[in-house]
């Protein structure tokens, strides 16, 4: 791969010791600039902040989670100064936590720190981060404005956002259109929607995942884009957010319902149980959409040496302007697993699981942005989804050896389980095409 072809410049990178991780916890890519995997860290290499954690006065200015926001908004700020932009032009941001207890300190903080200009967002709980003593980690995507590209809060009178949240609704960063996290309730305050709801003390009458999946879809998500001049057959991303396993069958089916002339690229995520604001929902759905009317352009990618799809139906991955945006990956094939990850019953100990599906892993992506004319060292964001966290530093050797002393845009959490036995990670990747 020819590291000279890269088209993205690296911010704040550093070398994360032991083990040699190069990290770039943002990139500049064009009009557009991303932070992947914001702690609330001191220095980028080193692990959660002292001043955070205090231990010995945990209370005594602030809890330690207002710290730990504190600490990742500062970051926030460090990556787009570098970047050459500025937090007013933060176009999405997503967070994971471990508790739900971090939540609403980070959005004090955030309230804070964004003011009017909090973009729309998303927020699950997860199993595990990478650092001792974490429980938050941010990601974002900014806009660089000039005069032909410009950014524009969406928020429809009707939009209900709670006051402790305060995110737009959509924002439009040129002919891209951002939505926030949609669930299925019924509005402020609220829990379910009656229709997103399972009858009263009915074992069947409905499918719970389902009715929720068609409440997001065809009330929030139609909402959010008409108010932004689109449609669902406009979207060109979708991150799914699930908490149990027997819902991705159930939710695909709504899914190639809305989407199977049109489909976007697609990554389901399963995050703790409990994974969201409401307790007993089953979903969340964010989307990225390309304005019809617009100058870019949407093209579907489809190449032999692009691998299995993670579902039947997904698209390897959709272009959407400077944009190549993937379906979640994993190294599977027709029989499942790909031979070469499968430990053998008779050696179990023999082999590297992690490192063979990487290794495919890689290969497919590389062949997918090939195809759209561009190539996987322009990558602006990364997320690996690990049901091993242990398996984190054997993964990022391998990205070292396909990209090397490339500082990559990445963050890692911990799944509770993934759609096929026997897979540990998932790859969710974003590229740059110039």
């Amino acid at each position: 791969m020819s590291i000279a072809s890269i088209a993205v410049t690296p911010l704040l990178p550093v070398t994360i010791e032991p083990g040699g991780f190069r990290y770039a916890p943002g990139v500049r890519a064009g009009r557009w600039v991303f932070a992947t995997g914001l702690k609330g860290v001191a220095e980028f290499d080193q692990g959660i902040a002292a001043h955070v954690v205090r231990a010995a006065l945990p209370s005594h200015d602030a809890s330690k989670l207002q710290r730990e926001a504190r600490q990742v908004f500062a970051n926030l700020e460090r990556v787009c100064a570098a970047g050459g932009t500025a937090l007013t032009n933060v176009v999405r941001v997503d967070q994971n936590y471990t508790t739900h207890k971090a939540v609403e300190p980070y959005h004090d903080i955030r309230r804070e720190v964004l003011g009017a200009h909090i973009p729309p967002s998303t927020s699950t709980l997860t199993h595990g981060l990478l650092l001792a003593d974490q429980q938050i980690e941010m990601h974002m995507i900014a806009a660089v404005p000039d005069g032909g590209f410009a950014t524009n809060h969406i928020r429809p009178k009707d939009a209900a956002i709670h006051h402790t949240s305060g995110y737009s609704l959509a924002l439009a960063a040129g002919d891209h259109v951002f939505i926030a996290g949609r669930m299925a309730d019924g509005g402020i305050g609220e829990g379910l929607a009656p229709q997103a709801r399972m009858p009263a003390k009915h074992l069947w009458k409905g499918t719970p995942v389902k009715l929720e999946a068609e409440y997001v879809i065809a009330n929030k998500l139609v909402r959010a884009l008409e108010a932004a001049d689109c449609s669902l057959a406009d979207i060109v991303k979708l991150q799914v957010y699930l908490q149990y396993a027997e819902d991705f069958a159930p939710f695909n089916d709504v899914w190639r319902a809305h989407f199977g002339a049109s489909a976007p690229a697609t990554t389901l995520v399963p995050t703790a149980s409990p994974g969201f604001f409401l307790e007993d929902a089953h979903i969340e759905i964010n989307a990225i959409a390309l304005r019809p009317t617009g100058r870019e352009r949407r093209e579907v990618i489809a190449v032999e040496g692009g691998g299995l799809s993670a579902f039947g139906g997904y698209p390897q991955a959709v272009r959407a302007g400077d944009l190549l945006l993937f379906s979640g990956m994993l190294a599977i094939d027709e029989d499942g697993l790909i031979a070469a990850a499968r430990r053998d019953p008779a050696k179990p100990w023999m082999g590297d699981p992690i490192r063979a599906q990487m290794q495919t892993l890689l290969a497919r992506a590389q062949c997918i942005c090939e195809a759209a004319g561009t190539t996987l060292a322009n990558v602006v964001r990364i997320q690996q989804y690990h049901t091993d966290l242990g398996e984190f530093q054997a993964a990022c050797d391998v990205w070292g050896e396909v990209l090397p002393g490339v500082a990559l845009p990445l963050s890692a959490v911990r799944v509770p389980f993934l759609p096929v036995p026997g897979c540990t990670v998932q790859l969710d990747v974003w590229v740059y095409v110039p």
